[in-house]
């Protein structure tokens, strides 16, 4: 029997394959950062083939915290119905969906009346400018978002949260000893760089309670020394799996305006298959995992325990509908 078809238990939720939809920024949202129309019309066409989760785009906690000026956000109470069509389109077709939770941090584009915020102030490159480092109080009230956002998130009926701790973004910018400069309790040590993602984590727990899935994006590698490693990634999930972590998504980059060496596919396994030797929760690969052969294979060798596929289902929504069909994922 095929694996990528077999079922495979995530927390509470038993999906019916190890085929997950790669969270994609859509580019489609509303000026106030509501969803829109297009948006269960586009989810709950991904739905229709089958696959096993879908991840829902980035969506930002905080209205400084949004990656672009047309991403959708959570941090209002009128975000949640449109979201909550969301949901319903792609349960109609019995499919589980997680909603992913992220604040950009250095990487956000805010209001003009709103603080670009970094663990410390240093920029990404010089078209988003240079950021404040963040006060503790900011801290707080980064750490209070991402909970607000996730009591959000379980009205508007997601079966779980991803929170974005990859590509740059702001826990990704705490973890990382490139970006996170600070001599205080958040900084200075990997304890003090993953404490903003305990408190995060901590803080989302205790809203959606113990049983809901709560998983994490990581990037894997900042591409250059002296940057996370999936060794230095894997201590930090194991350090925060106590607080209750379904699954870790394994990508890379994104820190530093830097390109990955190599893009051809499956050019992040070798960092899933690290963290998934060293950690003891799932593991989510994705990097052009598009061809059923290789997917059969990354799960035959234990490299991950689930697959996320991403452009392709972005360029073309009936992907899975054909692909799924077929005997292969070629094309």
């Amino acid at each position: 029997m095929s694996l990528i078809f077999s079922a495979f238990q995530l927390g509470p939720l038993r999906l019916k394959n190890r085929l997950v939809m790669a969270p994609m920024q859509q580019y489609r949202g509303a000026p106030d950062g509501s969803a829109t129309a297009y948006h269960p019309l586009h989810y709950g066409r991904c739905a229709e083939g089958g696959i096993g989760l879908i991840v829902v785009e980035s969506t930002a906690v905080a209205s400084n915290g949004r990656l672009f000026k047309d991403d959708i956000g959570i941090f209002h109470e009128r975000h949640v119905a449109p979201l909550r069509a969301v949901t319903d389109a792609v349960h109609a077709h019995g499919v589980p969906v997680f909603i992913q939770l992220s604040h950009g941090g250095r990487k956000s584009n805010p209001p003009a009346a709103e603080r670009l915020l970094a663990p410390s102030a240093i920029a990404f490159d010089g078209s988003y400018g240079k950021p404040e480092a963040m006060s503790e109080q900011d801290i707080a009230d980064a750490v209070q978002a991402f909970a607000d956002a996730a009591r959000r998130a379980v009205a508007a009926g997601f079966d779980g949260i991803e929170l974005h701790a990859a590509h740059g973004y702001l826990i990704h910018q705490f973890l990382s000893p490139l970006s996170n400069r600070r001599e205080d309790g958040y900084g200075g040590s990997a304890e003090g760089r993953q404490r903003f993602a305990m408190e995060v984590l901590a803080a989302v727990r205790a809203v959606v309670g113990a049983d809901y899935p709560v998983s994490l994006r990581v990037s894997a590698s900042d591409y250059v020394e002296g940057g996370l490693t999936p060794e230095s990634v894997a201590a930090a999930v194991n350090a925060l799996a106590p607080l209750g972590l379904a699954a870790v998504h394994v990508s890379s980059g994104g820190l530093l305006p830097i390109a990955p060496a190599s893009s051809q596919p499956g050019y992040q396994l070798g960092w899933a298959q690290a963290i998934r030797q060293a950690v003891s929760i799932p593991v989510i690969a994705v990097g052009g995992l598009h061809r059923r052969s290789l997917i059969e294979q990354v799960l035959a060798q234990g490299q991950a325990d689930l697959v996320a596929i991403g452009r392709p289902i972005l360029e073309r929504p009936d992907f899975m509908t054909d692909k799924l069909a077929s005997v292969s994922f070629e094309g």
